[in-house]
């Protein structure tokens, strides 16, 4: 039997998050309600450029910091 169905947890801001295994880093941020053009990451203590983003599939134990842009002045 496959553990793909089991839910990985990381951590998302200093809180706990799940999501599946096979979760990309643009799915997470939906789920999260979050706009992908109005946010910075930092993944697993690195700034992670969004080129990579879609490339990026969460892991059990990742740690998120998710920074949301403000515009305007």
């Amino acid at each position: 039997m496959s553990n793909t169905t089991n839910p990985i947890t990381l951590q998302v801001n200093g809180e706990s998050c799940t999501c599946s295994p096979q979760t990309q880093l643009p799915q997470l941020l939906e789920q999260l309600g979050l706009n992908p053009r109005m946010v910075a990451v930092e993944y697993n203590g690195e700034i992670l450029h969004r080129q990579f983003w879609s490339g990026t599939q969460m892991q059990e134990g990742d740690r998120l910091e998710i920074v949301t842009i403000v515009g305007g002045g």
